[in-house]
């Protein structure tokens, strides 16, 4: 139940770029260097993506068509529905980021431990966390054009280009794997360095800029907590339903936890760079702090229910 430091130092992200926004030639520069840690981000992920994986869950692909139907389907409806039901309570670029949520890919590391805790199918997911950022790098900008449209400045002319900036650097690693992959699983300390520096570095701009814009002039504490209230409703319903159909399915125990925690996730470390790229700077720290609340969420609410699993007896 203890909070994930990482977000202990996005917030104090957030904190000095309300302080201390960059703007002017400042701001040129950070997000200059920001789009470029991004780049190489999605470049890294190429490097480490194992294609065995790959290869092995093609095997069990009605299982991984189920996570990705969560993950891509069922949580964007939620969403719109959500906002259908809710949407006077809060504004337009907080609605934004919570189906722009909606959209993301699943994580991988949290999905994989918390499925190594509940001794489920660890096989399985591992295989839909990559099949699910893999997929992502092309899914998520084309479904945020298709849920949010307009309202979000985003056309799907820009989402193809968006999609070719994240795919490029992305295959471009995976293809440079039989040269770097060695040297990528001897380094792991300072890739994840790398990620969670790139993380705070592209928080930092995005805030900055909406700081600018006047951010938190134009937000209400209740907002906020509103948005925490709809990120815990949806988190709710996805760890329901996604319980229930793996049971109506007849899956066995281990492969039902393994979708329960792939098709629950969502991924701050996807998130944050692609609202980096796709969102205008007026709007996009607002639409990072409902991945913020949610990354929190998840971990609390299925370091529980983790624990739950693996106190059952048998399979």
């Amino acid at each position: 139940m203890k909070i994930d430091p990482f977000i202990l130092i996005m917030l104090s992200t957030v904190a000095l770029a309300s302080l201390f926004p960059a703007s002017g030639q400042g701001a040129v520069v950070v997000d200059t260097v920001s789009t470029l840690a991004i780049a190489l981000l999605f470049f890294l992920h190429g490097v480490r993506l194992k294609r065995e994986s790959l290869i092995t869950a093609a095997r069990d692909w009605r299982v991984h068509i189920l996570i990705l139907a969560l993950t891509f389907v069922m949580f964007p409806l939620l969403g719109i529905g959500l906002r259908a039901v809710a949407g006077p309570l809060l504004p337009a670029p907080l609605w934004t980021g919570l189906l722009f949520l909606c959209v993301l890919p699943s994580t991988v590391q949290s999905a994989i431990a918390f499925t190594s805790i509940a001794r489920g199918n660890i096989p399985i997911a591992l295989c839909a966390a990559a099949f699910s950022n893999l997929f992502g790098v092309i899914i998520t900008p084309l479904l945020a054009g298709l849920v949010l449209g307009a309202q979000a400045g985003i056309s799907l002319a820009q989402v193809g280009r968006i999609a070719v900036e994240l795919l490029l650097p992305f295959i471009g690693g995976h293809l440079l794997r039989p040269l770097l992959g060695h040297w990528a699983e001897s380094h792991r300390k300072l890739l994840t360095i790398t990620d969670r520096g790139t993380i705070v570095l592209a928080v930092y701009s995005s805030f900055s800029a909406a700081i600018v814009e006047g951010l938190w002039h134009k937000l209400a504490p209740m907002q906020l907590v509103a948005v925490l209230a709809f990120s815990l409703l949806l988190l709710g319903l996805v760890l329901t339903l996604s319980t229930v159909i793996a049971r109506a399915l007849g899956y066995d125990k281990p492969s039902e936890i393994a979708i329960v925690f792939v098709g629950s996730k969502k991924s701050l470390a996807s998130g944050v760079p692609m609202a980096k790229i796709i969102f205008p700077p007026a709007i996009a720290g607002a639409v990072i702090l409902p991945i913020m609340i949610f990354h929190q969420a998840q971990l609390m609410a299925c370091a529980t229910l983790a624990r739950r699993y693996a106190a059952r007896k048998g399979d």
